[in-house]
């Protein structure tokens, strides 16, 4: 099959098995270039480890430290003439990659907030490795079904208080345009989108493993948050989506009082603004992504998901003091660069001044669209997409 990107808005229909693997190579030796980290993880588990930070979790976990590694994702599989999901190629190539390097790593595709998945991967765990000493819970869904009820909740990108009208763009044909998103109508919507993407599910995992004896001495897990400049708090960090990060982050101290006995410890990291199949969706977010990967390139200190999972590991959970350094809030920082003041005063300049006739002198609008289409395989150096490709890509631990 030739397989040629085909998009619906933000959305990539397609994906390419030859590009992801190149795309996960590239983080691999990205990885290996760092050295080993010696005092890293041993046993992994990643939910939510096909794309995105969760796949560079997996990575870094694995040929950074030599950890052997689980998955759990929800994907499309890939058969003969159907295309599988991005996420299914990436999670592929790493196992593929992985095996060569003779490290441990197997994978469950499933739905990670039912309670048979939990299960599952307990069962897993217990079998071949005992016990884990990281969770890495890196879930991003737009809906989720709650496991003890059956409620099936639908998150919802929307302020709160009052309408929000900013500048967007449109990423495919860079047109700036001003765009208004009206208000939540209801409670309801905010409990709904808490319930997808709160703390509930991270801390239903980790019940379940420490009641199932899975979870080591000194276990550590963390979990992915962002919280981004003044400009788009109204749609993120004050919005809808920021009442559901704000209740990840109260779940730390509930998973803390869990771990105790353990000598375990719960973090949220917050992570540096990046292309995700996440953040295309949220209006304004794509164009504050633009002009600020155009400043930190400018200043030499740019990060993509890999680098971000690289330096979360060596410089903050795993330190060679032993010290994991925390915000005043007691979070991880790791878009320390992303808000450096110099950064952000240039990216608000930009900002006020950006127009259409600007973007592309101004912006990194052409960096953020080649990496959108990255994230689906397409637009990798040394990839022939003319040429015929295999589709059907089995993920070793799962199929065949």
């Amino acid at each position: 099959m030739i397989i040629q990107p085909r998009t619906r808005g933000f959305i990539c229909l397609t994906a390419h098995p030859e590009g992801a693997l190149q795309t996960v190579k590239n983080q691999i030796e990205y990885v290996k270039s760092k050295g080993q980290l010696e005092n890293g993880p041993k046993k992994v588990l990643v939910i939510g480890a096909s794309t995105g930070f969760g796949i560079a979790s997996r990575i870094e976990a694995a040929f950074g430290s030599g950890a052997a590694t689980i998955g759990v994702f929800f994907e499309k599989p890939s058969s003969e003439g159907k295309l599988g999901t991005a996420g299914w190629y990436n999670s592929a190539a790493f196992e593929q990659e992985a095996h060569k390097a003779g490290l441990y790593a197997k994978s469950i595709n499933g739905d990670a907030f039912s309670d048979e998945v939990k299960q599952q991967t307990i069962d897993l765990i217990k079998k071949d490795l005992g016990t884990v000493d990281l969770v890495v819970y890196s879930l991003a869904s737009p809906r989720r079904t709650h496991p003890k009820t059956g409620v099936a909740y639908a998150s919802v990108l929307k302020p709160i208080g009052e309408a929000f009208t900013n500048k967007t763009v449109d990423f495919h044909t860079g047109n700036v345009t001003d765009i208004s998103i009206s208000p939540v109508e209801n409670e309801e919507d905010i409990q709904n989108t808490i319930a997808v993407m709160g703390g509930e599910d991270w801390k239903f995992w980790m019940e379940d493993m420490k009641n199932a004896g899975v979870l080591a001495e000194n276990v550590k897990t963390v979990a992915y948050s962002y919280i981004g400049p003044e400009l788009t708090f109204p749609i993120y960090r004050n919005g809808t989506i920021g009442q559901a990060k704000n209740d990840l982050e109260a779940t730390v101290s509930i998973i803390d009082d869990l771990l105790k006995d353990l000598g375990g410890k719960s973090y949220v990291s917050v992570n540096k603004a990046l292309v995700t199949q996440s953040s295309s969706a949220i209006p304004v977010v794509p164009l504050y992504i633009s002009l600020l990967y155009k400043v930190m390139k400018e200043k030499g200190t740019h990060e993509g998901t890999i680098e971000q999972m690289q330096r979360l590991f060596t410089d903050r959970l795993y330190t060679k003091d032993g010290i994991v350094p925390l915000d005043d809030k007691g979070r991880i920082r790791i878009d320390d660069w992303e808000m450096a003041d110099d950064v952000q005063a240039e990216v608000a300049k930009r900002w006020n001044s950006v127009t259409t006739e600007n973007l592309s002198e101004i912006s990194d609008i052409e960096g953020y669209r080649r990496e959108f289409f990255n994230l689906f395989g397409f637009e990798i150096d040394g990839i022939d997409y003319e040429k015929d490709t295999n589709e059907d890509v089995k993920v070793p631990s799962i199929e065949g």
